[in-house]
């Protein structure tokens, strides 16, 4: 371990879905695998008192709309259905309250997106469980990418990338209407001499009129927790990139090493400086790994051979496809990827040529073996030092703050990980004892923050906040 790594105390949420095997297509054949429980409310339950035990900071649940059709397609569903690749999968914000009635203060992050839904009810939603959980929500805001899923939602195709950014602008801006600047945050007094519940002069209308929303108000719900939940995202494209830097609190990133996404964080911290006027060190940015450990490196490496031997590389080639919108199917068993006129196919194999040196020749199947095991994100394979190791390199090459952990069998690679790993982790002095605030909310943990439970002042939702003892006329305006 070098002598310059910093104590920065490592942010960890468990990734995972409500499918079975997630980005490791295939690996629900494991026989200790119990992925498939994802039906099983015990299953959630149990993992999230395990979780939290371990002092988690979160369970980070993404979701899709629709399948994973375009590897041997079009439209075909084959390959992602017999395979198990995300499919099938089911509504990831029904089990956080089941999670949270049995826990404390481990995080719940959920994904919402900004594409098929009004905002008017995701703000309903999303306070009622941030309410449900005591504060302990957070919505990973994405604009979707699956055309699979438009056509189904009523579109005829995907919109347009930039386009659905735009859309997503202005929803959150709605959301943080309803959710700060509708109801003062005494608004409901419950006054039984009176026969007060609500008093009227503390609620009031937002009427945003905007390019694609009219939503009059006011707020369906009274003042949650957080009232604004954390808002997570994980898009790094140019138009990503600045949604991020204005409104994201934590940012996935994820790439086969620390030199693929440290460009990212640090154009996203200096935009968020310089464009939003945010500390661009408050964005937390988790990097996507999914750790193979074993007491030995040997056993490690035997346990990550085993994996390989059980995914399925039509299902990891579904999953790309989906992810990319590319069919590598076109492509012959044989062909060398690297020497493809498609940027976008020699750009990622290059990425993970330089990672995994050892193959001399990079073919769809070599693409879809790599998935097989972590998706597109690390997979370091080793002893708890080696693995510890890799984080530490990542914190200090890519400016990270901590991991979104991809698990290869569930719950077998979060039961290494707190056995194994974190014990390293905090003999080096980078993971906590406890959580920093004990039952509080979802933010006070994320950032060390207790007290924390609302937006920092300098995110865009705090400027919305009607707070208590505020009359209306000076209160701030939602303007539009």
């Amino acid at each position: 371990m070098a002598e310059s790594a910093p104590k920065k105390s490592l942010i960890l949420n468990a990734f995972v879905e409500m499918c079975s095997g997630h980005q490791s297509p295939g690996l629900w054949r494991h026989p200790e695998d119990e992925s498939h429980r994802f039906n099983d409310i015990e299953h959630w339950t149990e993992l999230a008192q395990m979780l939290e035990k371990a002092k988690f900071h979160g369970i980070f649940i993404a979701d899709v709309l629709g399948c994973y059709d375009v590897y041997k397609g079009p439209r075909n569903q084959g390959p992602a259905t017999v395979s198990g690749a995300q499919w099938p999968v089911n509504e990831p914000m029904s089990v956080i309250p089941a999670m949270a009635a049995v826990t404390k203060s481990i995080g719940f992050g959920v994904t919402v997106t900004t594409t098929y839904e009004q905002p008017y009810h995701l703000a309903r939603r999303l306070s009622t469980v941030d309410h449900l959980t005591k504060g302990r929500v957070g919505w990973n805001i994405v604009t979707g990418y699956l055309d699979s899923a438009a056509k189904n939602l009523g579109y005829a195709q995907l919109p347009q990338h930039d386009d659905r950014y735009a859309v997503a602008e202005e929803y959150v801006k709605v959301a943080y209407k309803l959710w700060e600047s509708s109801w003062r945050s005494d608004a409901v007094v419950l006054d039984r001499e009176k026969g007060i519940y609500t008093d009227p002069a503390r609620v009031r209308e937002i009427n945003h009129e905007g390019k694609y929303f009219n939503v009059p108000g006011p707020h369906i719900c009274q003042p949650s927790p957080q009232r604004t939940p954390v808002i997570l995202q994980a898009g790094t494209s140019k138009a990503g990139k600045t949604f991020a830097a204005q409104h994201a609190e934590a940012i996935f990133v994820a790439g086969m090493s620390p030199a693929s996404v440290a460009k990212n964080v640090a154009e996203i911290r200096e935009l968020a400086k310089t464009e939003f006027g945010r500390d661009p060190k408050s964005i937390k940015f988790l990097a996507l790994l999914c750790p193979i450990l074993g007491k030995t490196e040997e056993e490690a490496v035997e346990k990550f051979k085993y994996f390989r031997s059980l995914g399925s590389i039509d299902g990891a080639l579904a999953l790309f496809g989906g992810w990319t919108g590319i069919d590598l199917d076109t492509y012959a068993e044989d062909e060398e990827l690297r020497n493809v006129q498609s940027n976008a196919i020699r750009s990622a194999v290059e990425g993970w040529s330089k990672a995994e040196p050892g193959h001399a020749k990079w073919t769809k199947s070599t693409v879809g073996q790599h998935i097989t095991v972590g998706g597109l994100g690390a997979t370091p394979v080793g002893t708890p030092q080696q693995v510890a190791d890799v984080m530490e390199r990542w914190v200090n090459e890519a400016d990270i703050d901590g991991f979104n952990l991809a698990y290869a069998i569930k719950p077998g690679t979060f039961i290494d990980v707190i056995e194994l790993l974190i014990p390293e982790l905090r003999r080096r002095g980078l993971f906590w004892d406890d959580y920093a605030a004990p039952k509080g909310t979802y933010r006070e943990n994320l950032f060390q923050r207790p007290g924390q439970s609302g937006p920092p002042a300098d995110h865009p939702a705090s400027k919305y906040r009607w707070n208590a003892g505020v009359d209306a006329a000076d209160a701030p305006v939602p303007s539009n």
